[in-house]
């Protein structure tokens, strides 16, 4: 069903949005009570189990939406926030200098329209500060991509998939000392987020917002349905795709990467005890171009939807404006790339999801995965050895 009047697309139907909403509110409820031990923080869907910087934002949408009855206000916000971070994908898009024919491609899907107008979900404020992140290491404001993606992460823990590629990015492109401090400032903002639970219970607020032993429901998965509910359900498959989801990161940090520097991992490796001089460093940096970022980013974040062990509906929201990108970075053909994305789409909108439509969704990340790491292997080729060179000729000790 689609979130609009056809007499009048101006206007947002009010329809049911009662999957997360309630239960979001009912959680808000609690802590704007007074309750700040994570455990104890419950609605009708189970336990609270999202960090901090999502309990602040439904806070806010809880007062605003008169404790969140108000839906069509609620609605409305999504409605504004999906033009936002759409602007934002574009301008990304933009930045990496990615063509026009894909970005009809952006706009055109039902089921991303449905998670941010219909179900509300707490995955489009994460998605909207993921990109606004991108946009700002594209511009090369360091300070405020680090702040932004881990308020991303505070928002839920799914963008944790594109940190491999933002630890990547900040070593290439500052020195090892400013990245490291980049990254104890997204520590410190997870702390500042945290900090009214920490004292209360620190271990229950760990273990509920970034719960990596949780155990998912068969029923609900939309890209593993095909393998069964036993082998699903298995420990034997959980241990296949953590070891699938490292190995496919270390082959895109092994071969493409760390391209930019010309440098090998060990000749890399080496630079954190013999740095490289300033210059060296600058120019090293400035191989790191708005579409690199974007490119490994993206990649990242495909690479752990496609290992994931369920994914969800609403997980959508990071792959629909992945798709187009990485499908084009792939050197495929414009045709295909319509193919493609078309057949993702109805994949994502077969409710309940069904064999046929589960080996859909993981054959098109599978395409998405490996057709760019294939359509990349060029990439600073013609310029690696140089930079190598350039790089061992003014590496020196500090």
């Amino acid at each position: 069903m689609w979130p609009y009047n056809l007499e009048n697309p101006l206007l947002i139907v009010e329809i049911d949005t009662e999957i997360d909403w309630i239960a979001y509110m009912q959680q808000v409820k609690q802590y704007l009570d007074g309750e700040c031990d994570y455990t104890k923080i419950k609605g009708d869907t189970g336990p609270l189990v999202y960090p901090a910087a999502h309990l602040y934002i439904y806070s806010a949408l809880y007062r605003i939406t008169d404790g969140g009855k108000d839906t069509l206000v609620a609605q409305i916000i999504f409605a504004a926030l999906y033009l936002g971070v759409l602007s934002l994908v574009m301008a990304c898009y933009t930045m990496a200098k990615a063509p026009a024919y894909i970005f009809p491609l952006l706009i055109l899907s039902k089921r991303l329209h449905s998670i941010f107008l219909l179900r509300l979900f707490n995955d489009c404020f994460a998605i909207g500060a993921l990109f606004l992140s991108v946009y700002a290491y594209q511009r090369r404001i360091w300070t405020v991509g680090s702040v932004t993606y881990s308020w991303a992460v505070g928002t839920k823990m799914s963008v944790l998939l594109a940190a491999p590629a933002v630890f990547s990015i900040l070593l290439l492109s500052l020195p090892l000392r400013r990245a490291l401090n980049a990254a104890f400032l997204m520590v410190q903002v997870q702390f500042t987020i945290a900090f009214p639970f920490l004292p209360v219970n620190g271990y229950g607020y760990i273990g509920r917002a970034f719960e990596f032993t949780r155990q998912f429901l068969f029923k609900w998965t939309v890209n593993w349905r095909f393998v069964g509910a036993e082998t699903f359900l298995s420990r034997e498959f959980s241990l296949v795709l953590a070891i699938s989801n490292l190995s496919i990161l270390l082959l895109f940090f092994v071969t493409r990467w760390i391209r930019p520097t010309g440098l090998s991992l060990p000749a890399l490796l080496s630079t954190i005890f013999k740095p490289l001089s300033s210059q060296a460093q600058q120019h090293m940096s400035l191989r790191i171009t708005p579409s690199f970022i974007l490119t490994t980013v993206l990649s990242s974040l495909s690479i752990g939807m496609l290992c994931a062990r369920s994914l969800h509906y609403q997980f959508f929201a990071y792959i629909a404006w992945s798709t187009p990108f990485l499908l084009w970075r792939s050197g495929m053909h414009p045709s295909l790339i319509y193919t493609i994305w078309a057949a993702q789409e109805w994949a994502w909108n077969v409710y309940p999801s069904t064999k046929i439509s589960s080996v859909v969704v993981v054959g098109c990340l599978s395409i998405q995965v490996f057709g760019i790491w294939w359509g990349t292997r060029k990439d600073f080729a013609s310029m690696s050895n140089a930079v190598g060179r350039e790089a061992k000729e003014h590496r020196h000790i500090e």
